[in-house]
């Protein structure tokens, strides 16, 4: 299993879905795809933040899945300065859940702020190894 798998996606809506498969691709080919349903929740989400929030033209944000001894790290890059909000919505808002969503389904996030420009956004999540299949 490869330590990393890093891709980058133009800040189109389009590239959510792209972003959510390639992570999801990825996991599978890892067997690591235990918590899939939760990375691919907050990979849809992270790159929907990024695309609304934190591109600027003629730049893309990039996804890196890693592997740890335990855990699958999710990583999205976006070149913007603009500071993370954490949102308090109302009942009646459609939007600003998403980070609310990212510390429900993950077992740690957080943001890194970047010297020169831009920040990641990542979150990790807790792995068991799938069981190994005996042979016929």
């Amino acid at each position: 299993m490869p330590d990393s798998a890093r891709r980058t996606f133009p800040a189109v809506p389009e590239s959510v879905g792209r972003a959510r498969s390639f992570v999801d691709r990825t996991l599978a080919l890892w067997e690591l795809d235990g918590r899939a349903d939760d990375v691919r929740l907050c990979v849809s989400e992270l790159a929907t933040n990024a695309v609304t929030h934190g591109t600027v033209p003629g730049h893309g944000f990039t996804v890196t899945v890693t592997a740890e001894d335990d855990a699958v790290c999710i990583e999205v890059g976006d070149p913007s300065s603009r500071r993370l909000r954490l949102c308090h919505p109302t009942s009646e808002d459609t939007v600003g859940r998403g980070l609310h969503l990212l510390g429900a389904l993950s077992d740690e996030w957080g943001v890194t702020e970047h010297d020169t420009v831009g920040k990641t956004v990542w979150s990790r999540f807790k792995t068991t190894p799938a069981p190994k299949k005996a042979p016929c």
